[in-house]
C-alpha cells in the first residue's frame, strides 16, 4: 500500500503555529534522566571493558517528564500529575519540574518509593551502558484515589489527555480504565504511549501509539511481514478493545495510522542520521497531542509528529522539540534547492561538521533580515567572499518581537529563511530562538564570524567563544543609505 501524500506544507506550518492555543493534562511515570559524557581510550585492566573520563553530566525530565518536556517546548500549556519518592532522587525531580513556568505540577511522594533514576554513560555519539534504579510495583490504593481525584478536578479544563506509561507501577490497569472513563465522560480524547503487553488495560482509548515490536507482541504474533498483515492485525486490535485509533512507529519505515472508520494513513520517515532514538517516542506522542488539540486533522497530527520524532532522533539525550525546529524540518523535506539550505539545528551541526572535514572554510553571520534590500545582498556577497561556505542563521519570530517591537517582523521566520535561501551567497539558514546566536554558536562552531561593521569587535556577540577555539571575528562595510527601518518608515509615509 502507497504512502498518502503529505499534507500541503504551508497549511502544516500555519497550524503549527497554533500550538500555544492547546491545554494538555498528562498522567505517567516520572523519572530522571542522567547523562555521563566522556571520552574512552583504554581499556580497564581489571575487566574486558572501556574506561570512561568523565568530562560532564547532564540531568532532565525523564518518562511522562519528558512528555511534559515536549508538549511546553511546542509552546503548549500542561499539567502534569506523577509520583515521586521521598528521596534524593525525587527532590532534584521536584526542582527540575520547578523551572518550567508552563508546567502545573502536581508531584505526589510515595514514602519508602524509590524514584526511577536512569543513568547513560555516553563516549562521542556511542551509549557504553544504561543503569537503572527502580521498582515496578503497583501504587498503594490511596495514592491511586488522590491521582483519581486530582485528575477529575483538572481535566475539565484541558482538551486532551496523555498517560505515558513506562510500566513502574503508576498507570495500573485499574487506574488506566478510570482515566479513560472519565475522560470519554467529558469528550476529551485520550492518548496513550503502551507499555502493557495486554492493550485491554487501554480499552476505549482515543488513540494508542504502539511501535511495532508492542503491537505484533500484544497480538501474539512474532512478526508482521508485510503491510497487509500489519493492517489485519490494527484492526482486529482496534476492535477488540474499542479503540478509535492505532499510530504505529515502524522505525525507517516511518508510522502507520489506522483508524476504527478511515483507511490507512502511511507516513515515510524522513531520512536522517540517528544518533540517539532516547525520548523519541515521548516527542512523538507529544507532537501528536498537542498537534490534534490546537485543531489539526488526526492524519496532520501524526505527519507533524514524524517530522518530530525524525528531528530527535538526530540529538543525543532526550531532546525536545520547537515548533520551529518543527516548520523548518516541514520545508526542508519538499527538498526544493533553496529549501533544502533551511536546515534545523543538529542538521546543520553536522552539515558544518561535513564541510569542515573537507577541508572547507566556513563562516557565520546572523541578524533579523526582515526586510531584505540592497545593503544585505552587499553584507552577504562581501561575507561569502571570505570563505568557503557562509551559514546565515535569523532570529525566529520571537526574538525579533523582543528586539524590535510587537509590530515586527513584517515576514515571519520561514519567510524570511526561504528569502536568504534563495541568495546566491547563502549556503545555509538557521532559525534560532534566543535573542542572541551565542547558543548557536557553541554549538555550531563556524570558522569565521562576520557582522556588519556598523558594530565594533567587543560589540560581536560570540566573538571570544569563536576566537577561543581557533576562529576569526570579521567585520564588513556596510553599503550606506540601506536600513530596514527606513524603509518601513519610507512605506508609512508614503500616500
Amino acid at each position: 500500500m502507497s504512502p498518502h501524500p503529505d499534507a500541503p506544507t504551508a497549511a502544516l506550518s500555519a497550524k503549527v503555529e497554533s500550538f500555544a492555543s492547546a491545554r494538555i493534562l498528562c498522567i505517567g511515570d516520572i523519572m530522571l534522566d542522567r547523562f555521563v559524557y566522556g571520552t574512552v581510550s583504554r581499556i580497564s585492566p581489571e575487566a574486558p571493558i572501556p574506561v570512561l573520563a568523565r568530562t560532564r553530566e547532564d540531568v532532565m525530565l525523564g518518562g511522562a517528564g519528558n512528555v511534559v518536556r515536549n508538549i511546553v517546548s511546542l509552546g503548549a500549556k500542561a499539567c502534569f500529575i506523577s509520583v515521586v519518592g521521598d528521596d534524593t532522587t525525587g527532590r532534584e525531580l521536584i526542582q527540575l519540574i520547578g523551572k518550567e513556568p508552563r508546567i502545573e505540577p502536581y508531584l505526589l511522594t510515595a514514602q519508602g518509593r524509590p524514584t526511577t533514576h536512569k543513568t547513560r554513560y555516553i563516549a562521542g555519539n556511542q551509549q557504553l551502558l544504561r543503569s537503572d534504579y527502580e521498582t515496578t510495583a503497583a501504587l498503594s490504593d490511596e495514592l491511586h484515589d488522590q491521582i483519581l481525584q486530582l485528575a477529575t478536578e483538572e481535566l475539565p479544563n484541558y482538551q486532551a489527555l496523555i498517560l505515558s506509561d513506562y510500566g513502574k507501577g503508576l498507570l495500573t490497569p485499574r487506574l488506566t480504565q478510570a482515566l479513560i472513563t472519565l475522560a470519554n465522560q467529558l469528550e476529551i480524547p485520550v492518548f496513550i504511549d503502551p507499555k502493557q503487553r495486554n492493550f485491554a488495560a487501554y480499552k476505549g482509548a482515543f488513540l494508542l501509539s504502539p511501535n511495532l515490536a508492542e503491537l505484533t507482541r500484544a497480538a501474539d504474533k512474532d512478526a508482521c511481514t508485510d503491510e497487509a498483515e500489519l493492517s489485519r492485525t490494527a484492526q482486529s486490535m482496534l476492535e477488540a478493545h474499542q479503540l478509535s485509533n492505532l499510530l504505529v512507529t515502524r522505525g525507517k519505515d516511518g508510522m502507520s495510522l489506522f483508524s476504527a472508520s478511515q483507511p490507512p494513513h502511511h507516513i515515510t520517515a524522513q531520512a536522517r542520521e540517528v544518533f540517539d532514538v532516547s525520548g523519541a517516542g515521548d516527542t512523538a506522542i507529544a507532537t501528536l497531542t498537542v498537534a490534534y488539540a490546537s485543531g489539526c486533522a488526526l492524519t496532520e497530527a501524526a505527519e507533524l509528529a514524524n517530522l518530530a520524532a525524525g528531528i530527535v532522533v538526530g540529538k543525543l539525550g532526550t531532546a525536545t522539540i520547537h515548533r520551529t525546529d518543527l516548520k523548518t524540518a516541514l520545508y526542508t523535506r519538499d527538498n526544493s534547492r533553496s529549501q533544502s539550505k533551511i536546515l534545523p539545528q543538529d542538521l546543520a551541526a553536522s552539515t558544518i561538521k561535513n564541510w569542515q572535514a573537507q577541508g572547507l572554510q566556513v563562516g557565520f553571520t546572523n541578524g533579523c533580515f526582515d526586510l531584505l534590500h540592497a545593503g544585505h545582498l552587499s553584507l552577504l556577497q562581501d561575507a561569502s567572499a571570505q570563505c568557503d561556505k557562509l551559514i546565515v542563521a535569523i532570529n525566529a519570530d520571537a526574538s525579533v518581537k523582543r528586539l524590535k517591537g510587537e509590530s515586527r517582523p513584517l515576514n515571519n521566520e520561514i519567510d524570511r529563511a526561504m528569502l536568504l535561501a534563495a541568495m546566491d551567497p547563502v549556503d545555509l539558514v538557521v532559525i534560532f530562538r534566543e535573542d542572541t546566536p551565542l547558543e548557536l554558536l557553541q554549538l555550531l562552531k563556524p570558522d569565521r564570524l562576520m557582522k556588519g561593521a556598523d558594530y565594533t569587535l567587543e560589540q560581536v556577540v560570540g566573538r571570544e567563544l569563536v576566537e577561543a577555539y581557533g576562529g576569526k571575528t570579521c567585520l564588513i562595510p556596510l553599503r550606506e543609505g540601506y536600513s530596514s527601518t527606513n524603509l518601513i518608515k519610507k512605506a508609512q509615509l508614503a500616500p
